[in-house]
């Protein structure tokens, strides 16, 4: 069975910094996208960041540019978000999915690509307040 496990989430004063964590188990696919969603209570579920495991190419959203860094250790099918400078808007719970081909990862910015995600993991909470 293909498992993806988030860890890392927290409570973190305004301006902290939290490591996201996503391991992939059961994975026996050649290339990939991965990537993190967030929710915010009455909001809707947005695409944060994504990577490509074949290039490596990778999306931002424009909120979280030059504050938040995706990274991925494709021998141990793990993916991370070290997130900086953390803002009382960054609050959400945080899910990272993946995406098999075809995939597009500047689709994470688009509102409805969440919907073709084909493996979710359990979210994790992060909770910007002072």
């Amino acid at each position: 069975d293909v498992q993806l496990q988030a860890s890392g989430g927290g409570l973190v004063q305004p301006g902290g910094s939290l490591r996201l964590s996503c391991a992939a188990s059961g994975f026996t696919f050649d290339d990939y996208a991965i990537g993190w969603y967030r929710q915010a209570p009455g909001k809707e579920r947005e695409g944060v960041s994504s990577i490509s495991k074949s290039d490596g190419t990778t999306y931002y959203r424009e909120s979280v540019k030059g504050r938040f860094t995706i990274s991925s250790d494709n021998a141990e099918n793990t993916v991370y978000l070290q997130m900086n400078g953390l803002k009382p808007e960054d609050t959400a719970v945080y899910y990272c999915a993946v995406r098999l081909p075809p995939f597009n990862v500047y689709g994470w910015g688009s509102p409805k690509y969440h919907y073709r995600m084909n493996y979710w993991g359990k979210g994790t909470l992060v909770t910007v307040s002072s």
